[in-house]
């Protein structure tokens, strides 16, 4: 990736100045001073970023969570409408006889496509999250605005090499312990019930000896997403990246990192139990009315009501829940290769030139 003129850029080994050549206070153009980052200035520069650039991350969010829902629920009533001749033959059987193996295989295909469904669309949702975050933090560090369309395009340009990150964090983190649990279940079941005692003591032991892995593999990875949007590389460049700038800076990152993580829940959950209260309000009163001679229609609507209600305060409170945590990942890669490279300096001379949006200079390979 091609650098911009005056975006200079230090390799590991030299010194970098503490305050970016500039005392005794460090200029800050954007959301967070152009200088190494405390734990507050991290925290507060990712809400700062969030409250300034809202239009584009609440915009984007939304929009993916919207068609996501479309999708899912138009799945759901194609495959409700296909599976309700099935699904009395599957359930609906006489004490002591079994389902016929056709209606049980026909019930499992028309569920299978919503399954997929459903999992490509929290992989793109979340890929897209992890894409957008760090487009706008390149943009909010210098102060410079964000367009919803510009944070768009940059999301989708991004959004192949951000989804080969997460997928390979994925696998090289979790995958083990998939693996062995996999493994296991299969010896359980050629082996009889004999072994069924063991399955809570051995699923303790993976757990116990693979949380530590996964946890310490994660958080040296958790970098690779900004890695791969503010600098264009490719997943594997990006995962190592990742883990050099991460190197002596486990534990900050991974305090950092879970903060965020607790305040975007906190914060979420908030948001949404006013949805939550009113939806309750919606459907007490028609519970109410149908008293002992019930009332279907009535009770539907209450219902519809109701789950329209907590739909919306999840999609809303997802907003800063999914959003947020990765504002602080993003903030903390630009603290990185500013104590790491002085990566300041660039900045503000990149602040100075007003490069184009989506330019940033690229670090020591």
């Amino acid at each position: 990736m091609s650098q911009h003129a005056g975006w200079g850029q230090h390799h590991p080994g030299q010194p970098v100045p503490p305050w970016g050549g500039w005392a005794p206070r460090p200029p800050q153009p954007g959301v967070i001073p152009l200088a190494p980052l405390g734990t507050g200035d991290v925290i507060g520069g990712a809400f700062r970023a969030f409250r300034s650039y809202w239009k584009p991350l609440v915009g984007i969010i939304m929009l993916v969570q919207g068609i996501g829902f479309l999708l899912v629920a138009v799945a759901i009533g194609i495959t409700v409408a296909g599976i309700r001749p099935r699904f009395a033959a599957v359930f609906d059987v006489p004490s002591g006889e079994r389902p016929a193996g056709e209606d049980v295989a026909a019930l499992l295909l028309y569920l299978a496509p919503v399954v997929v469904l459903l999992v490509l669309t929290m992989v793109l949702l979340g890929g897209l999250i992890t894409s957008l975050a760090p487009a706008v933090i390149q943009e909010a560090v210098l102060g410079r605005p964000a367009t919803f369309g510009a944070m768009w395009r940059r999301c989708w340009s991004r959004l192949p090499s951000v989804l080969g990150t997460l997928l390979c964090t994925g696998l090289l983190a979790g995958g083990p312990m998939l693996v062995l649990y996999a493994l296991f279940f299969s010896w359980l079941v050629t082996s009889g019930d004999r072994w069924v005692t063991a399955l809570p003591v051995f699923m303790m032991i993976v757990f116990l000896v693979g949380m530590p892995v996964m946890l310490w593999l994660t958080v040296r990875f958790s970098l690779a997403p900004a890695v791969a949007v503010c600098e264009g590389l490719g997943p594997v460049e990006a995962m190592r990246r990742s883990s050099r700038l991460v190197s002596g800076g486990w534990w900050r990152t991974f305090g950092i990192a879970a903060l965020g993580n607790l305040l975007g829940a906190a914060v979420g959950y908030a948001v949404q139990l006013p949805f939550a209260f009113l939806g309750m309000f919606a459907l007490f009163p028609t519970v109410l009315a149908t008293g002992d001679a019930a009332d279907p229609s009535t009770l539907l609507f209450g219902m519809v009501v109701y789950v329209a209600c907590i739909l919306l305060g999840t999609a809303v409170g997802a907003v800063f829940q999914l959003g947020y945590p990765q504002l602080v990942l993003s903030l903390l890669y630009v603290d990185q290769r500013i104590r790491k490279e002085n990566l300041a300096e660039a900045l503000l001379a990149s602040a100075a030139a007003t490069p184009p949006a989506g330019a940033y200079p690229a670090g020591p390979r």
